[in-house]
């Protein structure tokens, strides 16, 4: 199946409106501003005059990665122009890709920091330095303004760029035989083999992921044209038991089976083998997505959908390892997860990805941004306390949501996923559409030569009632696909006001049928609150509980239940009860219960044979995705549970 491209898919929804809205008034502007103010969109002015001296925007140069993040906002600010035109913009946005055009060099090398700052350097490198994975971003960032606005003014420089990347790497005699250390070009190749549908591309991307991992090792012989003493520098914690793997690059692809190192390297890594394996038909490299997708959805991801269960290398770690008060689950590797999900939606239109790509948006995506739209979370953790010392995770890691960091590749990432986020919600071929998410809008498909257009109803994710309405104009013969979500045990189908039943296909509603203008179809999700409970082997939180109610995942806040949240205690028989409050964060359903709290006298010794007191309390659970909205206090997913 094919996404449907978000340009026709109109989202006038309760939940998913305002924060596209905040995303386009404020985080897209924000972001420019401090491009602007940290020097960023300037670094191309340097690379194009040459300049020397240093940098003055209070950095000694322009950073390895300062290329992505000025090409992650054009990619957003495109999608936005798209859907929202605005002068302004359009002309910020012409006049960087003018800037980054300028600055290519005449045999089409295109990177601020190794034209400016350490010319000698190209290429030497490939494992630390991040040239590739600019690369894949600015091809990216073309893709997107090319499909926004049809200028090619960044297309053309991208494909002149990626023809030379090939004239370099490969494995023909005179080419390095290297890959990137930060994955991220593999993906943008494929898009850019869509998009020009020139199978050099594809060609190129294979190159990458299949020479990845093999032996010689090239981040070895690389060390060693470098004269490193030591040219083993991926020791723990960057790595836990085999050489290179916080890069993935420890095993070739093909035989890895469970997900290693760097979170959102590996995220990116994997989304580019899906695209790979779909667009040439190779069901060794699909099935080796298949493969690390169980090892990371069954054993390796928090409730949340965040993965990367540690700062220390930013990586996984092993099986059933997911502490929440460490946890790191970088937003940047949960849009990562959302992406890979997509692509491996489209290739086998199986719900369990549409699952995980809900789980991922609704709750460890949207974590990353605050409601204001100027504040960000770069890690993700399930508990919180903000007296603890977070010094051992660095500045990446705090208790509350920052304005901008040093390393900004998450910011500049959220505001690209939510000005494209119609893109996720539906897919379409030849036989029909299927509807992935439920979102109130319409969307434009084609179904071979007929047009459909589906408009949606919904309250969701508050509320489990979808009304659907067919138009079109002429009958026509076509499958019309529901998700029924895994997290729904109980859902029931109408078609113009008759119940049906209803065939069950890879976890679609299966509605084949000669549609006529004005068809409706009503599809009612039973959304109880539900208690969940982790894998016995996951340590934190054995004998704890969390709370779900349809796709959102909740969490206790010290706003909400004064501090000490590791002593409440939650009956298993305790009632949950559901309430939708207008006036808080926006309006939220929130879930509260009668519990018990643990109380010892306050100068009782640290150790005591004294188990304490249960004293009556009540709690209030919030969703996760808007925690730290309001008071700086105390977080907790996992609940103890009596």
């Amino acid at each position: 199946m094919r996404a449907v491209p978000f340009t026709r898919v109109v989202i006038d929804d309760q939940f998913w409106s305002l924060r596209q809205e905040t995303n386009r008034k404020i985080t897209i502007p924000y972001v420019q501003s401090m491009a602007e103010k940290t020097g960023r969109f300037d670094s191309f002015r340097l690379t194009h005059a040459n300049l020397e001296g240093g940098w003055k925007f209070g950095m000694q140069n322009p950073p390895i990665y300062w290329d992505s993040d000025v090409a992650k906002w054009i990619e957003a600010a495109s999608y936005s122009l798209a859907t929202h035109p605005e002068t302004g913009l359009a002309r910020k946005v012409d006049e960087v890709v003018e800037l980054i055009a300028a600055s290519q060099q005449d045999d089409g090398y295109l990177n601020v920091h190794f034209t400016a700052v350490d010319p000698e350097g190209r290429w030497t490198n490939l494992r630390d330095l991040h040239e590739l994975y600019c690369a894949g971003h600015l091809i990216e960032a073309a893709v997107a303004h090319f499909e926004a606005t049809d200028k090619r003014t960044l297309l053309d420089p991208m494909i002149r760029y990626a023809d030379y990347i090939a004239s370099t790497f490969g494995p023909e005699p005179g080419k390095r035989r290297g890959y990137p250390g930060h994955e991220e070009i593999e993906l943008a190749l494929v898009r850019l083999w869509k998009t020009t549908g020139e199978k050099r591309f594809m060609d190129l991307a294979s190159y990458f992921i299949d020479e990845r991992g093999q032996g010689p090792q090239y981040f070895d012989i690389e060390s060693d044209e470098r004269n490193e003493d030591e040219k083993n520098v991926d020791e723990w914690p960057h790595t836990i038991g085999q050489r290179h793997d916080v890069k993935q690059a420890h095993l070739p692809v093909r035989e890895q089976t469970t997900a290693e190192g760097h979170s959102v390297r590996a995220m990116y890594l994997y989304d580019g083998m899906a695209g790979v394996a779909a667009g040439t038909g190779d069901e060794g490299l699909m099935a080796a997505c298949r493969t690390l997708w169980d090892n990371v959805t069954n054993r390796r991801m928090y409730i949340t959908g965040g993965v990367g269960s540690t700062s220390e290398g930013e990586r996984f770690t092993i099986d059933h390892d997911l502490p929440s008060d460490t946890a790191y689950a970088e937003t940047c590797a949960s849009i990562g997860l959302a992406n890979w999900a997509t692509r491996m939606l489209q290739a086998e239109g199986d719900s369990r990805y549409a699952d995980e790509l809900e789980r991922v948006l609704y709750n460890g995506f949207l974590s990353g941004v605050s409601l204001a739209g100027d504040t960000f979370f770069y890690a993700n953790p399930l508990e919180v306390d903000p007296k603890a010392p977070y010094f051992r995770t660095g500045e990446r890691i705090k208790p509350f949501r920052q304005g901008w960091f040093d390393t900004a590749c998450c910011p500049p990432n959220v505001i690209r996923t939510l000005a494209a986020l119609g893109r996720y919600l539906y897919s379409e071929n030849s036989e029909g559409v299927a509807v992935h998410l439920y979102v109130s809008g319409e969307v434009t498909a084609h179904v071979g030569d007929t047009v459909v257009t589906i408009k949606q109803e919904t309250r969701y994710p508050w509320d489990g009632d979808v009304a659907i309405t067919v138009e079109l104009d002429s009958t026509a013969e076509f499958d019309l696909r529901l998700r029924i979500p895994g997290w729904c045990n109980d859902a029931e189908l109408e078609i113009n006001g008759s119940p049906v039943e209803h065939q069950t296909e890879r976890g679609y509603a299966l509605l084949h049928r000669v549609w006529q203008a004005g068809d409706t179809v009503a599809l009612r999700l039973a959304m109880p609150v539900e208690r969940i409970y982790s894998d016995r082997r996951v340590r934190s939180s054995t004998g704890k509980v969390a709370l779900r109610r349809g796709p959102i995942i909740y969490c206790l806040e010290e706003v909400d239940n004064s501090s000490g949240l590791n002593a409440v205690v939650l009956p298993r028989d305790a009632e949950l009860n559901s309430d939708f409050e207008e006036s808080l964060l926006g309006g939220v359903a929130t879930i509260s219960a009668s519990a018990k709290k643990i109380v010892r006298d306050a100068g009782e010794s640290l150790y005591s044979a004294n188990p304490g007191t249960l004293t009556a309390t009540t709690v209030k659970a919030v969703p996760y995705a808007l925690w730290g909205n309001r008071e700086r206090g105390e977080m907790l997913v996992w609940i103890n549970e009596a």
